[in-house]
This record gives structure tokens, sequence and C-alpha cells, in this order.
């Protein structure tokens, strides 16, 4: 994941038509055990390339998190993948996190970008919303991520997207793109194809039957097979 926008390829510039540059971005459990999780990184980590790492707790106190942070950074750090906190930049300065991710209803870009500093990563949730994504945009944002395109028992969601949009942010904007929302290896294909940069993922890849390095492998797999559609030029 870079962390400047303007490092981004454009679509229609020296890109292999039919190749999808979209890498995988991966979302902890809202909770589980930490030693068990660090396992499960591990093998995601070993089996695939991920462009990202969130840490999303939900229902634990700061501490829990940013005993988390200090267990699992290290191993983002060793296989170079940026990790970021949800929600809290305070708490991602406090850890010294690679950047944050934040909603609409969590701080704002910038008291995010002006806890971090302008090398850190911040990225915004802007659901279904192109008005949302060029504000974001427009204020520095590393990128932005739409959804949800699928039903998902991840979090509740009140805002539903379509391929649409990513191929409309795609074709107007250098700012990198994030899909969320349900994204299996079964039904990422629209996405991919469309012009994602990124896939996020959680209980896709911790749930998985086979474990959590089959199930990177998976997608990854059928992030490979995508077709790449033509740039509205």
């Amino acid at each position: 994941m870079t962390t400047t926008a303007s490092t981004r390829h454009d679509p229609a510039a020296d890109q292999p038509l039919g190749q999808s540059e979209c890498r995988l971005y991966l979302i902890s459990p809202p909770t589980f055990e930490l030693r068990l999780f660090h396992a499960q990184l591990t093998e995601a980590l070993n089996e695939a390339d991920v462009a990202c790492i969130q840490l999303r707790m939900k229902g634990v106190s700061d501490d829990v998190i940013l005993g988390a942070a200090e267990l699992l950074m290290p191993l983002a750090q060793e296989f170079d993948v940026p990790f970021l906190i949800n929600d809290r930049p305070g708490l991602a300065a406090k850890a010294d996190a690679d950047g944050v991710h934040i909603g609409q209803e969590d701080a704002s870009y910038e008291e995010a970008r002006a806890l971090l500093g302008p090398d850190s990563i911040v990225g915004v949730t802007c659901h279904d919303s192109r008005h949302l994504a060029v504000i974001a945009a427009e204020k520095g944002a590393d990128y932005v991520a739409f959804g949800a395109f699928f039903p998902t028992e991840t979090k509740q969601v009140s805002s539903h997207a379509h391929t649409d949009l990513i191929r409309w942010w795609r074709d107007i904007s250098v700012v990198q793109s994030v899909a969320i929302g349900g994204i299996t290896p079964e039904n990422c294909t629209p996405v991919v194809s469309a012009g994602a940069d990124f896939v996020a993922v959680s209980a896709g890849v911790w749930n998985h039957p086979e474990g959590a390095g089959a199930a990177v492998r998976a997608y990854r797999a059928a992030i490979d097979r995508a077709p790449m559609e033509d740039p509205v030029i």
C-alpha cells in the first residue's frame, strides 16, 4: 500500500491489459485470542502478498488494543506490510502504527493527519458515496473505502455499493480505492475487474475451514484470474 496517492499507476498507462494490480487488505476479527491470531496472521502472510493489515478490535480496552499492536506490528514489519489501527488516530499514534482507518463517525481526517503526521497512512470510509470520496481525496486521504458490496456478518452495514462506483472512481481519481463488505474468492471478480486497488477481507480469511493460508491463496488466485476492464479514456 502506497502512502501517497500520487504513486498510483494511471489505469490507461503501462499496466498490461488483462492483469490486475489489486491486492489483499486484511482486517482483524473484532475479538480474538492474541497468540492464536498471531499464528493465523503469520500463516496468511507466509502464503500470499498482502498490502495492509488493519487492527479492528471492538468492545475492548485501549490497553488490549495497544497490547495486540505491540505483538502484531513486528510481524507486519517483518513482511514489510503497513499496520493500521481502526477508528482511533490517538491510539495509532501511541502505538507508532503506520496509520489509521477512520469512518465517517470517527475522528475527522484533519485530526487524524495532525496526530499522525504527513507520512502516515490515513484511509477513509466513504460507504457508497461519491461525494464523501471526493471530499476525502481533496483533503489528502491515502485511500477511500467503498462498501458494502455483498452481505456481511462482520459488521452492521447501512450502505450497499455497486461496482459502478469503483469503475467511476478508477476513471476520475488517482487516489487508491478499497472494496469492502462480504467479499469472497467466489464473488470478488466484479470488484477486481472494475478496478479496485485493494479488496478488504476479514471473516473470509480467519473463519476459512482450511485455515488462513488456504484462504489467502484462494483470494490471490481469484484476483489473478479476474479480467480487467478497459479504462474509459
